[in-house]
């Protein structure tokens, strides 16, 4: 977009905002909490959002969750009443992209992991046999001659890999022999570069997929989170009446968040000053990314104006 974004910072551009969609797609980690720190307000908007009947839906790169762990860490949060068939992250996108369009047999091809049980529980759902993953003997010390994991299972006939907060030699060197063998595919879950934390920044998805992927000397893979748009492509197959006009994304990030809203035609996007970007990047365009439509400070300011 070439005009600079509308701040939410007063009633009449929040009203403005509600009226313009019927469906908001939220990320999660940098808008509605960071870590195990749920974001100022968040209960409140999203209470809001449903006295007004818009549809929510929540789009995640965080690979590391199934869908039903999603909702119990809503729950715990005290933000009730959300469903499974609401959550869309990155592990479920994959499993859909999996089982869809990458020629695998579930019944015959298994696919090595490396991750956690977020990205197991959603292929498993939908049919495949994982190996690696959560699997407590790969936190043990790396010996290759003593390892369970190698040589190679035969019938593993893809790699899908997506962030692991355990992440270790002994996770990387079995990966790798996998990613050696020319009929294995390789998917990545999302490409994030980093992870919001609080109060620390972390390393994200990316930073292990690009080690991957140097190290096998693979080329880059097809990654199924955002901005790609299999992720959108998984939303509106499951919500084929949406219109997406008058959908809009929230999200922390101009590369991922607000990259996906406009690659996929959504009507707004809505950029929160909570997680990754800081208002700098607004002003200062050397990033290269186009800038959303709406910012704020926090998503709760939408509440709070709101109630003025």
């Amino acid at each position: 977009m070439t005009t600079q974004p509308i701040k939410l910072d007063n009633k009449e551009t929040v009203l403005q905002f509600l009226d313009s969609y019927d469906t908001f797609l939220f990320d999660c980690d940098g808008v509605l909490w960071s870590g195990t720190h749920l974001l100022p307000n968040v209960i409140e908007t999203l209470s809001l959002l449903e006295k007004l009947n818009k549809t929510v839906l929540f789009v995640t790169n965080n690979s590391t969750k199934s869908r039903q762990d999603y909702t119990k860490k809503f729950a715990n949060f005290g933000i009730e009443n959300v469903t499974k068939d609401q959550i869309f992250s990155s592990s479920f996108a994959t499993a859909i992209y999996m089982k869809n369009f990458s020629s695998l047999d579930p019944k015959t091809d298994k696919i090595w992991v490396f991750g956690e049980s977020g990205i197991e529980k959603e292929l498993q759902e939908v049919g495949f046999t994982t190996l690696g993953g959560s699997d407590p003997r790969l936190s043990e010390e790396w010996d290759q001659q003593k390892t369970p994991f190698l040589p190679c299972d035969p019938s593993v006939k893809a790699v899908v890999a997506g962030l692991d907060t355990k992440i270790n030699f002994h996770r990387l060197c079995v990966t790798f022999n996998y990613l050696k063998q020319d009929d294995v595919k390789y998917v990545a879950t999302n490409i994030d570069t980093t992870f919001p934390g609080k109060p620390y920044l972390q390393p994200g998805c990316g930073s292990m997929i690009e080690l991957l992927t140097k190290s096998s000397g693979r080329p880059e893979p097809p990654n199924c989170g955002k901005p790609s748009q299999l992720m959108l492509d998984t939303v509106f197959e499951a919500f084929p009446n949406l219109k997406r006009e008058k959908c809009c994304m929230i999200g922390d990030r101009l590369n991922t968040d607000i990259k996906f809203g406009i690659d996929g035609k959504l009507g707004g996007q809505l950029l929160v000053l909570s997680g990754v970007e800081k208002e700098s990047c607004l002003s200062d365009k050397t990033h290269g990314f186009e800038l959303p439509k709406y910012y704020a400070d926090k998503l709760g300011d939408v509440y709070e104006h709101y109630s003025k």
